[in-house]
């Protein structure tokens, strides 16, 4: 019997770093919060993946490693001060026995904190440069040097976002249909689930996953952290194509699954908003649940502006699906 893409996904090489299954949450607080109207929440704890302080990067980083990190002895990859994907990456070089390198664009504050804090507590070396266009040449220049030293470095892109990466992703969207199934089955109607949208590996292995499975009662709403929605579908598009290929699939996207929502980025990167803001206050007081100014917070602004808009009809059910990133909110 011919494998299929699921058999693929499951014989993938995979660095086991995660602890998974990640909870799924129902918030029945924060949906009485939002009055009788608001559909049944449902929140996916990816920011509890528990390694290097957890989060999405981790799922991305397990298939990446798995593959691709056999014989390295120096990770690089590339981030801004605050980098979830770089302090994943720099604990699973400490965690691997691995040097590892970290090309941030801007100053980091003195003393650092959050996320900067934890780079250099896991040992990497921090090379700075101006902008995000210097980051990709300064870490082949850092590659090339350690390889003229005999070394034997792997070079992670922004994000861990490539089609390998995404194959993370894919593979938690099985997990997470296995827990709907194993719950007694999908709920009725649609499930909305809204993630972050920056590099876009996490939503890229999301609609693979949910592809592969024919899943027609998912839609996806990606939130920008500050990318168009333009460039979000493409992006999307491109490394699910990709990665579909890496399992031998070739399928298409269902029609509408993913959905773009760039409009909650306000000033950019980073700059919260005030309805930023107000999310944060509402998933902790009324859920219990911490979001980071960064990337959750945005899309918690855009889930809330959908619920309070009744985007989602009532008897459909929206899915919060948390990346992660509680240092920035420390920094």
């Amino acid at each position: 019997m011919t494998p299929s893409a699921l058999d693929r996904l499951q014989a993938q090489p995979r660095l086991s770093l995660a602890f998974l299954p990640t909870p799924l949450l129902r918030v029945s607080h924060l949906r009485t919060a939002l009055g009788e109207d608001a559909p049944s929440i449902l929140v996916k704890m990816d920011a509890w993946t528990g390694f290097a302080l957890g989060g999405n990067k981790v799922r991305k980083l397990e298939f990446v490693l798995g593959r691709e990190g056999g014989g390295v002895d120096t990770l690089i990859t590339c981030g801004g001060p605050q980098s979830n994907h770089a302090r994943i990456t720099a604990g699973a070089a400490a965690h691997l026995g691995m040097d590892c390198v970290l090309v941030i664009n801007g100053e980091t504050p003195d003393p650092p904190r959050g996320n900067a804090l934890l780079h250099r507590l896991y040992g990497a070396r921090i090379r700075t440069v101006k902008g995000r266009e210097e980051r990709a040449p300064a870490m082949e220049e850092e590659a090339e040097t350690l390889r003229a030293r005999g070394r034997r470095p792997l070079v992670i892109p922004l994000g861990a976002s490539t089609p390998l990466g995404a194959l993370g992703y894919a593979s938690a969207a099985v997990e997470l249909d296995r827990q709907m199934e194993e719950g007694g089955g999908w709920p009725a109607g649609t499930t909305w689930i809204f993630v972050s949208a920056s590099s876009c590996g996490t939503l890229a292995g999301l609609a693979l996953g949910f592809s592969i499975l024919g899943r027609e009662n998912v839609r996806l709403v990606g939130v920008s952290a500050d990318v168009s929605a333009g460039d979000m579908l493409r992006d999307t598009g491109t490394m699910v194509r990709e990665g579909g290929e890496l399992l031998g699939w070739d399928g298409d996207l269902p029609e509408n699954l993913v959905i773009p929502a760039a409009e909650y980025v306000g000033e950019g990167y980073g700059i919260p908003t005030p309805e930023s803001r107000q999310a944060t206050e509402l998933f902790a007081r009324r859920g219990g649940i911490v979001l980071d100014p960064v990337y959750t917070a945005k899309v918690g602004a855009g889930f809330l502006d959908w619920l309070r808009q009744g985007k989602v009809p009532k008897n459909d059910t929206a899915l919060f699906w948390h990346t992660g990133g509680a240092p920035g909110l420390l920094a």
